[in-house]
């Protein structure tokens, strides 16, 4: 029986050309060309075949016009962009996967001026003479840490990597076991510093290394003091580290530079808002480490990039390895780091434009508005259906920043027994605007601390178009 069924169906599937001369399929031959939509054609055709050949029974999708829409939609997707915007509903402000820190307005400006025609990007309009592409932010970034001189790579990691070439291969890096950290996508310190041509040197013991140990360990051989700012995670409890000044004091006195890898790198005190205890590239400097480095798009709410700012003398030399010119950043990036370090000279300012800032200081308070909108127009979609509720969470930093770090928020989450909550969030993430969200306690989460204002309404549309998916 299942046999001649299958049989039937086979016989039902129409040849490509025949496919070809429905007007859905005559006009997607109009737009694009009739190579493409005979392909794709041809593809829905053989997967059916596949399929019914299976044992699966496809009597609707048999259908001329069903075939037709099948075809329009593969069109479409050959047309749609791999890479694409998405709304981040998890409550990871910093959240590696989805890209970390969006862009301040500003920024975004910048970026369509500079793409849309020829810029200055190493011409001195002064001089009319050559220029240098890092002139556009050193001065800023300058002076809003107190840095000598400044210059930018592609990313913090390049600029580890850059630093350690410059200042002490062929010799050795002295850093505490504490420090010696693995971040996202197995980028270890120890094996930069074998790449770079330094050796290391381990001081201490994973929970205590004290002053002392640095100052067995230096000698004629060393080549830098390496600090890493443990960003990425923390030991807690039986611990010590020397006070970075006590450290500065001692490397000075035996004539070896510091150099301090801050990784998440903040301009603003957030320690003053009640968040974290993360150092600000300002006390590094004013604690006299000679060399600083940081990225760009974690706590610094811009592009992609690894700042490394210090003493005059050490820049310039690593401003002159040629690893600078690998390892250089674009127009782009540049527009968007000035940019956003402009907003930075007035910290109000900062709070408010910065998105990366402005989300980490929102309130319950502040956000108690936007989540009873989005429940209220989630609880339209799903037409009682579903229980839709405001509930109490917690928000996390990301990105490597932070790590112990939670901030209150509000989730709407949703219940059902109606559909597949594991369905539903699916389809959001493949929908013209994809949601991402969070599922815990077989409830789909929403935290509004990452959601703008102006994508509430946008995640309530995204939410009925994935309805409209689930089988």
């Amino acid at each position: 029986m299942l046999l001649s069924m299958g049989m039937e169906q086979l016989r039902k599937l129409p040849a490509v050309h025949k496919l070809l001369d429905h007007p859905v399929c005559r006009e997607l031959i109009e737009l694009h060309s009739h190579a493409l939509v005979s392909r794709l054609a041809g593809n829905v055709i053989g997967d059916l075949r596949r399929e019914i050949l299976a044992g699966a029974e496809h009597e609707s999708a048999l259908l001329p016009d069903a075939l037709a829409h099948e075809v329009a939609q593969r069109v479409q997707a050959q047309f749609q962009p791999h890479f694409r915007p998405v709304i981040n509903a998890t409550g990871v402000v910093l959240h590696t996967n989805l890209g970390r820190a969006p862009l301040a307005d500003e920024a975004v400006d910048a970026i369509v001026r500079t793409a849309s025609g020829y810029t200055n990007l190493e011409l001195n309009l002064s001089t009319g003479e050559r220029g240098s592409r890092y002139d556009h932010v050193e001065r800023l970034i300058c002076e809003l840490t107190g840095a000598e001189a400044a210059l930018v790579v592609n990313n913090n990691a390049a600029a580890v990597l850059l630093v350690l070439t410059e200042m002490a291969k062929g010799k050795s890096v002295v850093i505490s076991r504490g420090q010696l950290v693995e971040i996202g996508g197995s980028f270890r310190v120890s094996e930069v510093m074998r790449a770079s041509g330094a050796a290391l040197v381990e001081v201490g013991t994973t929970n205590k290394t004290h002053l002392y140990d640095y100052e067995r360990a230096i000698d004629d051989e060393t080549g830098l003091i390496l600090r890493v700012h443990t960003s990425n995670f923390r030991v807690v409890g039986f611990t010590h580290q020397p006070e970075l000044a006590d450290l500065v004091a001692l490397s000075h006195q035996r004539g070896v530079p510091v150099y301090e890898d801050l990784g998440s790198g903040s301009l603003i005190d957030l320690r003053a808002y009640g968040i974290g205890d993360e150092p600000t590239i300002g006390e590094s400097v004013r604690a006299g480490v000679d060399i600083v480095s940081f990225s760009g798009d974690k706590l610094l709410g811009a592009a992609q990039a690894g700042f490394i700012v210090g003493k005059q003398e050490y820049i310039q030399r690593i401003k002159k390895n040629q690893l600078t010119r690998a390892l250089r950043v674009d127009k782009f990036t540049l527009a968007a780091l000035e940019a956003t370090l402009l907003l930075y000279r007035d910290e109000e300012k900062a709070k408010s434009r910065v998105p990366t800032i402005w989300m980490l200081l929102r309130t319950q308070e502040s956000m108690a508005a936007e989540a009873e909108r989005l429940r209220s127009l989630l609880a339209e979609v799903f037409g009682g259906r579903a229980d839709v509720r405001v509930e109490e969470a917690m928000s996390q930093v990301g990105g490597g920043s932070l790590p112990t770090e939670e901030l209150p928020t509000w989730h709407v989450t949703v219940r059902t027994r109606h559909f597949s909550l594991n369905e539903l969030e699916h389809h959001l993430r493949h929908v013209d605007m994809p949601v991402m969200t969070t599922m815990q306690k077989e409830a789909l989460h929403f935290d509004v601390r990452t959601i703008f204002p102006r994508e509430i309404e946008v995640v309530a549309a995204s939410v009925r178009d994935a309805c409209g998916r689930i089988g």
